[in-house]
């Protein structure tokens, strides 16, 4: 990265204010344009990696990634047309069917995903579908609720980089299965609210295929110098709009040939 683009300064700076949204539960201000530089995803990624740096030095433990900015709609909502990826850490991850306490969020969505389980390492940075196939354990069925330390969700691809690409918590469903068994694109999913779909998609809308996807993230995260390994949590991006949560709600995400998953959520903080 270049200096002349973004100096340390800025990108503690933009780690201090998203961090201090976090633990104030109030927004800040659009980082682009103020303390990093428009369309600079590089400068943003730095920011992300001191975020997640702190995170780990805390003790919190990675457990994987998520692909963000895979379905059409959701790059066409915020004008963003190329994936990102974020850290996952065990922090944020939730049982299936758990209550999550939306104090604890700031602008909560949900979204539904399928989720890759990795039975070996992705050192290579060219990977073959036949490589993926072998490389995955099994799939699961995935609720990421995505979550913005900026203000109105009033983001851009640096924005949203630099906030862990919009990373949350996420729950995934316990009925594994092979990446055989499971049509990756045709397979449908809805997401329901009060048993009413509010959210519809399929495996295409996630860059054609979630194989797709996690082959893009396996690439970059080599060139990041942080592989994908064994053990790891790929959650692969939306099969459908997000939705807003609303407080007191419960959503279920369907997906043809992977089952179910469950999240609900308190009324209010402290509740």
């Amino acid at each position: 990265m270049s200096e002349r683009n973004i100096g340390f300064g800025d990108a503690e700076s933009a780690a201090r204010e998203l961090a201090g949204a976090r633990t104030s539960g109030r927004p800040c201000p659009p980082l682009r344009g103020r303390l990093l530089p428009e369309g600079d995803v590089e400068a943003a990624y730095r920011v992300q990696r001191r975020q997640v740096g702190e995170w780990l030095a805390s003790g919190q433990r990675r457990v994987g990634a998520k692909i963000g900015l895979t379905s059409r709609a959701v790059q066409e909502n915020f004008g963003v047309y190329e994936p990102d990826f974020g850290v996952l850490t065990d922090a944020m991850a939730v049982p299936d069917g758990a209550e999550v306490q939306i104090g604890h969020l700031l602008q909560p969505r949900v979204e539904a995903e399928v989720a890759f389980v990795l039975g070996a390492d992705l050192p290579e940075e060219q990977v073959t579908t036949a490589d993926l196939l072998r490389t995955v354990d099994h799939l699961l069925p995935a609720i990421e609720i995505v979550d913005s330390r900026i203000a109105g969700w009033d983001i851009s691809i640096v924005d949203t980089v630099a906030d862990n690409a919009s990373s949350g918590l996420f729950v995934l469903g316990t009925t594994p299965r092979r990446p055989a068994e499971v049509d990756l694109r045709l397979c449908g999913m809805v997401l329901e609210h009060a048993g009413e779909p509010v959210s519809v998609g399929a495996g295409a809308a996630c860059l054609g295929n979630p194989l797709h996807a996690l082959a893009w993230l396996a690439g970059t995260m080599v060139r990041a110098g942080d592989p994908l390994r064994a053990g790891d949590v790929v959650l692969s991006g939306a099969l459908g709009p997000m939705v807003p949560v609303t407080p007191g709600a419960a959503y279920e995400a369907r997906i043809s040939g992977l089952g179910s998953v469950r999240t609900c959520f308190t009324r209010g903080e402290g509740t």
